[in-house]
Parts: structure tokens; C-alpha cells; sequence
């Protein structure tokens, strides 16, 4: 195994990396909308929340010599299911065809305060 970190997504908040890669896979532990450079949460919606947390899987993907392209399953956590489609519309913009395979789950809370997290398993390509 193979430890992935990058300064362009933010730190772990506890004993977790930010991902693994393993046998040709890396494994991102889940992203959320925080700001890499100050550590707050960044958005003032949902949508908001979404694009800064895709831009951290991104980063944290970049590093570990893949990319969204290469994302085979993901995971979103959902503090409100009345944000699943506005989640997805940002969602998909980020990623193509053919979709990763997905599960979306509504929690109670999550770590910090925040309304999605998403972890992603992905290829790696280089």
C-alpha cells in the first residue's frame, strides 16, 4: 500500500489518510466541502458545498496518478435528502459516461458541519 497526500485537498481530521492506493486502486476517504488552504467550509448551499467537494476528491485523485474519469464507485453521504437532486446535478457534471456505480445514504450528522461527504474508489491510470 501506498499512501496518497496532497496539500490541494484538505487533511485527514483524524488516523485516516486522505487515500490509499493498493494493486492498481486507490481508495479516497470521504471528501467534504472544506478549503484546503484555511480549513473552513466553503459554500453557501448545497451546490456550493458539492463543487468544492468534488474538487477535493479531484485533488486527492491527481495525486494518487488518476483522475474523476477513472472513478469506479462512489459514496455519498447525505445530511438531507432533500438535497439528492440538487447533489446529483453537481455530481454529474464532474464525472461521464458511463457512470461510476453509486450509493447515497442520509446520515444523521457528520463529522464537521456539513450537508454531503463523498468517498470514491477509483483506477489508477498512470
Amino acid at each position: 500500500m501506498k499512501e496518497v497526500s496532497t496539500a490541494d485537498a484538505p487533511p485527514s481530521i483524524g488516523p485516516f489518510s486522505q487515500g490509499l492506493v493498493d494493486d492498481g486502486t486507490v481508495y479516497v476517504s470521504g471528501q467534504g466541502p472544506i478549503d484546503p488552504e484555511t480549513g473552513d467550509i466553503v459554500g453557501d448551499d448545497i451546490e456550493a458545498e458539492t463543487h468544492r467537494t468534488m474538487k477535493n476528491i479531484g485533488a486527492v485523485l491527481e495525486a494518487a496518478g488518476s483522475s474523476l474519469d477513472d472513478v469506479v464507485k462512489a459514496t455519498v453521504f447525505v445530511q438531507d435528502m432533500d438535497n439528492y437532486d440538487a447533489i446529483n446535478g453537481v455530481y454529474e457534471s464532474y464525472l461521464s459516461e458511463p457512470y461510476p456505480a453509486r450509493s447515497a445514504v442520509q446520515v444523521e450528522d457528520l463529522p464537521v458541519d456539513i450537508g454531503v461527504e463523498i468517498e470514491v474508489i477509483a483506477r489508477v491510470s498512470q
